[in-house]
């Protein structure tokens, strides 16, 4: 923070603002980055309101009674037959009690018991008059985050599971749960990966399609892959992954592998890899990342390739920063993109999932500070924040399975590559987290680039744009939004599948999707709408995009060079910068 912006702030003298940083990050040391004021200020909002309104505590009280009722009900009838109808069903992504054993009785009556608390709570905390949304969505996140602790399946004595596994192990079970728990503290203190992660060796088992390293700044690689076809279409594509993580999620294993799928048939793909950065970069910049990473390998390719337009492709944050720099080209004339693909990627954060229920000031303040204090948000710090949104998933599964059942989990390329994070510089998260998420500036027209605010409208390529049904990190409802912010042709494609397994989406495998295409004159429909009237089709997405880019490139030529003629090339893919710890 310079000079300027720490007088906007209130404070006077800049040692006191370090003061209160300080505090704010020894805090955020024990609360794991949450700031509990945002909690507080919540739970504070909903209980004022609940106290002035004795109708909904007295609808409560009723529905509590009802609960009562049909759970006793439930449970005679079980004493004759077990397999009665539930009382209240599993929501359709709750796993925990899709296991034969918990039709059981009695432990058919524990897990109805349970449902029907969580459903009650969940009643408690919405639908409170006066309470704001963002107020009562975290109240009702952090209430079930809680409540998820009590879940019968995360003791022995109440997961019928578990108990008969120790039936059957005679509690070798137990027995092989306490080492698996044993070495993975000690894993987790030496820093080492989680336990079967070792077979994924980036450059020799995972990120191995030919390439080499064509481009180097301080903040990333280029690499340009090896063609694997006699010609290729005259348009190359560059795709710009997010910096969250490393790149080589969009080249695993060779058997799903996006990038191999490109280059076999028949395209020169170019794919950035970002730098690890270090506390000492703190200083980095959004700027600097469309400067010296969009910008720089755009300039890169078009020397190769002789001017030809590129193909943009843009997965998460990095389809977001895409869409900026394509923002901007278009605004100041720069011909560049052929075509632009998004996955997975969002460029309106009013609606983002989950992610935004601790964005609001308090919270990017307290992040800030602990940012600030550190000079980057730690990897540790980030994957803590992803696995809470999907905690019965990440957390309460893996501790059954492995330190209850004892049972390890296998693994595979894409949880090795999850388990390779990444650090975020102090000023490009600061950014990120209030002029998008926050402030929403890029969706509304805000977002700066050089002197004068960018807009998406500016826009006319012609853009394919992939969401997940199931993705956390970036619903397919706030992703749809694109349609109302662009001028483009816009093809939607909707795959199952979440954030990172949807896009990995290889041929044949059982997946299924809808895609439409949207013209720039054609009238907005809504994503219920669509949703209901786009028919589905069965299989892989990567044919469908395949067709369409087919459809926007020339006629296939001879492969342009590898790299700067008669340059040397400054490494063999995947480069050096991913290897970085």
């Amino acid at each position: 923070m310079d000079a300027h912006e720490e007088l906007e702030t209130g404070y006077k003298n800049a040692s006191h603002l370090h003061e209160d940083r300080l505090i704010n990050a020894t805090i955020g040391k024990i609360t794991h980055g949450i700031a509990p004021l945002t909690i507080f200020s919540a739970f504070l909002d909903w209980g004022m309101h609940m106290l002035k309104s004795p109708g909904k505590r007295q609808e409560l009280t009723e529905d509590a009674f009802r609960k009562y009722l049909d759970l006793m009900f439930y449970s005679s009838k079980c004493l004759m037959n077990p397999k009665q109808e539930y009382c209240i069903e599993p929501k359709p992504h709750d796993n925990r009690f899709k296991a034969e054993e918990w039709n059981t009785w009695p432990y058919n009556i524990v897990q109805q018991s349970f449902l029907l608390q969580e459903d009650w709570i969940k009643g408690a905390l919405t639908g409170v008059r006066g309470v704001t949304k963002h107020h009562s969505d975290v109240a009702a996140f952090t209430a079930r985050q809680i409540w998820d602790v009590y879940s019968p399946t995360n003791y022995i004595w109440s997961n019928p599971v578990v108990l008969k596994e120790i039936m059957k192990t005679g509690g070798m079970n137990l027995v092989k749960g306490w080492q698996n728990l044993l070495e993975d503290m000690e894993r987790s203190y030496r820093g080492q990966p989680p336990v079967g992660t070792e077979k994924f060796v980036v450059g020799e088992t995972i990120a191995i399609t030919p390439g080499k390293v064509v481009y180097r700044n301080y903040l990333m690689e280029l690499i340009q892959y090896s063609p694997q076809t006699k010609t290729v279409h005259p348009e190359p594509i560059l795709i710009v992954p997010a910096w969250i993580m490393k790149y080589y999620v969009l080249d695993l294993s060779p058997e799903n592998s996006l990038v191999k799928y490109l280059v076999s048939n028949g395209y020169t793909v170019f794919m950035i890899s970002w730098r690890n950065l270090k506390a000492k970069d703190r200083d980095v910049r959004m700027l600097d990342y469309r400067e010296r990473g969009l910008m720089a390998a755009l300039d890169t390719i078009k020397h190769i390739c002789k001017g030809q337009e590129i193909h943009g492709v843009g997965y998460c944050l990095g389809g977001t920063l895409l869409s900026i720099g394509a923002a901007h080209m278009a605004r100041d004339n720069i011909n560049c993109l052929k075509t632009i693909t998004m996955l997975a990627a969002q460029v309106d954060f009013e609606e983002a999932g989950e992610l935004t229920l601790f964005i609001d000031e308090n919270q990017v303040t307290f992040l800030e500070d602990i940012m600030w204090e550190q000079g980057v948000l730690d990897n540790k710090q980030l994957a803590g924040a992803f696995q809470i949104l999907r905690s019965n998933d990440l957390i309460w599964s893996h501790m059954i399975n492995n330190y209850l059942l004892g049972q390890r989990e296998q693994q595979y390329d894409l949880m090795a590559w999850n388990a390779d994070t990444t650090r975020l510089p102090y000023k490009m998260h600061s950014q990120y987290l209030r002029q998008l998420f926050l402030d929403n500036d890029l969706a509304e027209g805000r977002y700066p680039v050089g002197d004068r605010p960018v807009v998406l409208s500016d826009i006319t390529t012609p853009i394919f744009c992939v969401a997940t049904q199931t993705d956390h990190i970036s619903p397919w409802r706030s992703v749809f939004k694109l349609h109302l912010l662009t001028n483009s042709g816009l093809t939607f494609l909707l795959t199952t599948g979440g954030h990172n397994a949807g896009i990995i989406s290889i041929p044949n495998q059982k997946r299924s999707y809808q895609v439409d295409t949207k013209h720039h004159d054609a009238p907005y429909v809504d994503p219920n709408q669509w949703i209901e009237e786009t028919p589905v089709k069965q299989g892989s997405w990567w044919p469908e995009w395949l067709k369409w880019l087919d459809q926007h490139s020339g006629d296939k030529v001879a492969p342009p060079p590898m790299g700067f003629k008669g340059k040397k090339k400054l490494a063999d893919a995947p480069g050096t910068y991913v290897l970085e710890k």
